[in-house]
């Protein structure tokens, strides 16, 4: 009598490791072959934890790899000469960091933990070359590639644009959505950043930040006890972000055959 098929035993072992992996939009819903699957394995480093505020890259540094977020979180951001922060983004787990140096080949702006992260490092040039003999992974690759830079860059564009009471909106419900993504709570979660890194993204003032938590929780759109969030009537957040308005604007225009 044969013993089990190690081979089989390894793939099985792998799929059920990554089904609650940041990396598993990479492979399991495209039913790689066993072999493919292995040769993805083989490329992904899965570095040591990162503690909170350690780096996992900085402004400058040569471009390498991108990063999942597997557990935890960090945060991007540029330094001004004086040694002043600007945030950038926030990334959760099952997103990737680093996309924006692919251009230039050097990171524009620096990576730390908010809090102990966990992170899978895929070696670009490697990554390459296995995208291009596997045309499925190639495109699940461009797919989400396209889809980090575009909210960076509708949310950046957004938040240049709207009164500080639409910003915090916007932010709230699109940690929501990511959470929801997630399988978690999109209504009750808890933020890993200070309210100072969230004043710093959007461009607003510690004074200001607490007023407008104040005043969301008088209005009853939210409750806030630190960093946990309960988020009470998501529906007035969308109508005071605008995101009802433009969503309605894109239901006429589909039903209307219009642009």
């Amino acid at each position: 009598m044969s013993g089990p098929d190690l081979s089989d035993f390894r793939v099985s072992s792998l799929r059920q490791a990554c089904a609650h992996c940041s990396l598993n939009q990479l492979c399991l819903p495209m039913s790689l072959s066993e072999a493919d699957i292995e040769q993805l394995d083989a490329i992904v480093e899965r570095k040591r934890p990162l503690q909170r505020g350690e780096h996992l890259y900085r402004g400058g540094d040569d471009f390498q790899a991108i990063y999942a977020v597997r557990s935890g979180s960090l945060k991007t951001f540029t330094t001004t000469e004086s040694g002043e922060e600007q945030v950038t983004g926030f990334h959760l787990p099952g997103e990737l960091v680093g996309l924006d140096a692919i251009n230039s080949w050097v990171h524009p702006c620096s990576a730390s933990a908010l809090e102990t992260t966990s992170i899978c490092e895929l070696p670009f040039e490697q990554l390459e070359d296995l995208a291009a003999d596997i045309p499925s992974l190639q495109r699940q690759l461009l797919r989400l590639m396209s889809k980090e830079i575009f909210a960076d860059q509708e949310m950046l564009f957004a938040m240049a644009r709207r009164s500080a009471e639409e910003r915090l909106a916007m932010l709230l419900l699109s940690f929501s959505e990511r959470f929801g993504r997630r399988g978690l709570s999109s209504t009750r979660f808890r933020l890993p950043m200070a309210r100072s890194d969230l004043g710093n993204y959007l461009g607003l003032a510690p004074e200001t930040m607490s007023r407008l938590f104040r005043r969301f929780q008088e209005n009853g759109w939210l409750q806030a006890e630190g960093r946990e969030i309960q988020l009470l009537d998501q529906p007035a957040l969308a109508e005071l972000s605008g995101r009802q308005a433009r969503e309605d604007v894109d239901s006429k225009q589909l039903s209307d055959g219009t642009d």
